[in-house]
């Protein structure tokens, strides 16, 4: 089973410079002290579209994780940074390990979930691994009432290799009535040799309203409520989504 983006694919061993781990520093704080709030104790966390490994490097010294992710190539970039968590090739959609945890976190790998039926199946996932008492986190990147149609730039050098990223990414809403929005990326990505190419790539990503999520999200069995992200960051904070399985 493979992903159907390069980004994920042909390109993930680029992932580190396009997107370092130490930028996740601050959201994943976060997203520790909401894992943290279970009614139990939290030690076994389950990490749902985990990618390259780039939250779990800082949650790692937390809690135990199990990462789980569609792309083989961006589970490997995770094993050389991850080199103590569990981790397995799998789909959000379906997947069953056989076993419960005290958490369960889906950063933005939820995004997509373009259509509801996908998003139902992803959180009823999240509700099967998750223990009575425990928690669900979701960080989708946008809901309708946070979006704006934006453009980022980004990217790092690699010193020791010569090899270098950068990207823009420019996010807008081809059409308001349905549940997604496109986002088109184009990657300079300059090898070892100083040869550089251009890649271009269009993603889609899920928008939903507040209401719609935490309908899903009851309607899987969790209780859950839309909390504002704590950010520093120069932009819209995140509506994240804390959802907990009732003991």
């Amino acid at each position: 089973m493979t992903t159907e983006y390069s980004l994920y694919g042909d390109l993930a061993r680029w992932w580190p410079l396009i997107s370092p781990p130490d930028e996740y520093a601050e959201e994943a704080a976060f997203a520790a002290t909401l894992l943290g709030s279970a009614s139990i104790p939290v030690h076994e966390v389950l990490e749902l579209g985990s990618g390259g490994g780039h939250n779990a490097v800082h949650l790692s010294s937390r809690f135990a994780l199990t990462l789980v992710d569609l792309s083989p190539e961006m589970l490997a970039v995770s094993r050389r940074l991850n080199p103590g968590c569990e981790h397995h090739v799998g789909d959000m959609r379906d997947l069953r390990l056989g076993r419960s945890f005290d958490a369960v976190f889906v950063h933005d790998a939820v995004d997509y979930m373009v259509d509801e039926a996908d998003l139902r199946k992803a959180v009823e996932t999240a509700f099967v691994h998750c223990r009575p008492g425990g928690v669900a986190v979701f960080v989708p990147d946008f809901t309708v009432e946070t979006f704006a149609p934006a453009s980022e730039h980004g990217g790092s050098d690699d010193d020791a290799s010569g090899r270098g990223a950068r990207y823009l990414a420019w996010t807008w809403d081809p059409d308001p009535d349905d549940s997604w929005v496109c986002t088109e990326y184009a990657f300079l990505l300059r090898e070892a040799d100083a040869t550089v190419r251009v890649v271009h790539e269009t993603h889609r990503t899920c928008l939903f309203s507040r209401d719609r999520w935490l309908g899903i999200l009851t309607g899987a069995g969790f209780e859950a409520e839309a909390i504002a992200e704590v950010t520093t960051d120069d932009r819209m904070p995140r509506d994240v989504f804390l959802a907990h399985r009732p003991g």
